[in-house]
């Protein structure tokens, strides 16, 4: 098999809070063009991870690059989907405005969105099935439209790699369909994803790449190959079995 290009790589990664560790010599090198799930218990520093890779919370040691440079170099490259629970969601904006915001990381800050920039975050809101929902203050919108209008915004950003810390959270059905849809066509257009993921079941339904965390890396690869009770076992620390379906 041909060698795929790496997209993220990250080097004995070490984040302690008050000296403790919350993630202990992370090395981890993900393809381009995966999507990636992270799994582990509550603790197990799957959200911490992704803020140490986007530069939000400062490692005590290590280092990480995108494609190859540091990430403060490759900003563009990168969008951002936050948890829920982390946004002020009362903060006065429509739907539309929240989702123009991704288009300003290429714009810079002089520059006013214009004309192209709105037509990228209409067709961006009506690709998570929000068009019409577009002149709607955010805080008037149910758990799961307000995580479709913030996958809106990354995808208005256009970015080569995506992080998203635990996406499916507290969302319906119907919307858990439609963003895993959208991370599926955002891998076949060659995009890289990394999403925080709590429910094990559908890791090998949703995902083709997988790392297990807990502190310490536990594994990392395709699910085919390491989606296995071993691993959950060493991760979650008790005896796990999980149905996977081949």
């Amino acid at each position: 098999m041909e060698s795929q290009k790496i997209a993220i790589a990250v080097d004995d990664l070490t984040v302690a809070y008050n000296y403790k560790p919350v993630l202990w010599d992370i090395d981890l090198a993900i393809p381009e063009g995966v999507l990636m799930a992270i799994v582990g218990p509550n603790g197990a520093g799957k959200s911490t991870l992704i803020k140490s890779i986007l530069g939000i919370i400062e490692p005590i040691a290590g280092s990480v690059s995108i494609y190859g440079k540091p990430y403060d170099k490759q900003r563009k490259l990168v969008g951002y989907v936050p948890q829920k629970g982390s946004v002020d969601w009362d903060f006065p904006t429509t739907a539309l405005d929240v989702v123009m915001m991704g288009t300003y990381g290429k714009l810079g800050w002089i520059k006013r969105p214009g004309k192209s920039e709105r037509k990228t975050a209409l067709e961006s809101l009506e690709k998570v099935g929000m068009l019409s929902f577009k002149d709607r203050q955010i805080n008037q919108l149910s758990g799961g439209q307000q995580q479709r209008v913030f996958l809106a915004r990354a995808l208005a950003q256009d970015a080569d790699i995506y992080f998203m810390d635990e996406p499916f959270q507290g969302v319906d059905a119907t919307t858990e369909i439609t963003i895993i849809n959208i991370l599926k066509e955002l891998r076949k257009a060659g995009k890289t994803v990394v999403v925080v993921h709590h429910d094990l079941q559908t890791v090998p339904e949703y995902f083709d790449w997988v790392t297990f965390l807990n502190v310490k890396k536990i594994a990392t690869g395709p699910v085919k190959e390491i989606f296995n009770d071993d691993n959950l076992t060493k991760t979650y620390g008790i005896n796990y079995k999980v149905s996977v379906q081949k």
